[in-house]
């Protein structure tokens, strides 16, 4: 296990690489983590929304888990999404995540015919019950249909001690977030930015911690952090205004345009999105490769962005 998980900096959110018969591709998701290690992020978040976890068996799980946690081999930590429409379902993954060594689990509460906050409160307390991990409570009504109000998230925090991070992706996520930070007066957890940074400086102006998110380059949000933590939020307003038109252009619906990124940067061998998602457009394709060479002229993407202050 993996020493030093703060819930502070960015945790990229990963893809789950298919080969083109739809099958995991191990080899390249165990690139993916080492990538993320060498760049010097906090710890990879694996089985997310956009690791397309809805489209995975619990044996692929396992299989990604396994790997990740080896390729990690205790650089950075591995957090794992175990969220799952039933309760017992949902504590299930997460134990198997802990026994097959991952640092922390993040959990979504799954939506019901009658929805209630002790519901939900009931739902966390018997996941968070079932294991000794970190719980992440992932708060993303886009595709929860789940809407959990500062209220509720304070009690989640206050009321069950596992849970020591909220990623926040409810827009208007810059003042949610705001107002969480400001209204943990008693016990306080690191609120992390989700949305593919699409808010990202507004986010940590708000008081985010950081990134927990999929956005192909985390490079950049590393640098922001970095540089917002040193006080020059003129660099970091920089960072976000020169690669802003990527994050907003790959923040389409669908995997599609992140996948092809990745897949440019050589981390995966293909773009294959699982079906009934898509792969991404020919013309979309095209546009993307015009932005990258109008925001990374002459950059080798394969390799690690260099970004230092006032870049």
């Amino acid at each position: 296990m993996a020493k030093g998980l703060s819930f502070e900096g960015v945790y990229p959110i990963l893809v789950t690489p298919f080969d083109e018969g739809e099958g995991i591709d191990l080899a390249s998701f165990a690139r993916v983590v080492r990538f993320m290690a060498d760049i010097g992020v906090d710890g990879v978040t694996i089985l997310g929304v956009l690791g397309e976890s809805n489209r995975l068996v619990d044996q692929e799980r396992e299989q990604l888990i396994r790997a990740a946690v080896s390729a990690a081999e205790g650089r950075i930590p591995v957090i794992v999404g175990t969220s799952h429409r039933g309760t017992l379902a949902t504590r299930h993954l997460s134990q198997m995540a802990q026994s097959l060594g991952a640092d922390a689990v993040m959990v979504t509460p799954s939506r019901e015919p009658v929805p209630g906050e002790e519901k939900i409160l009931a739902f966390f307390r018997q996941v968070a019950g079932g294991v000794s991990l970190p719980v992440v409570v992932q708060d993303h009504p886009a595709s929860t249909e789940v809407h959990m109000p500062v209220p509720l998230l304070l009690r989640l925090v206050n009321e069950i001690p596992r849970v020591e991070c909220i990623k926040e992706e409810a827009p208007p996520t810059p003042r949610k977030i705001s107002a969480l930070v400001q209204a943990m007066t008693g016990r306080k957890v690191p609120v992390l930015t989700g949305l593919g940074a699409l808010y990202g400086m507004f986010d940590l102006e708000g008081g985010s911690s950081g990134f927990m998110t999929g956005f192909a380059f985390p490079e950049v949000l590393v640098a922001m952090v970095r540089e917002a933590r040193q006080g020059r939020m003129d660099a970091a307003w920089e960072l976000y205004r020169r690669f802003l038109p990527l994050i907003v252009f790959e923040q389409q619906p669908g995997l599609g345009i992140r996948k092809e990124i990745y897949r440019m940067r050589g981390l995966i061998a293909t773009s294959r999105v699982r079906h009934p998602g898509a792969a991404v457009h020919p013309a979309a394709a095209g546009q993307l490769r015009a932005l990258l060479a109008r925001i990374l002229p002459d950059t080798d993407i394969t390799r690690p962005l260099t970004l230092g202050r006032g870049v």
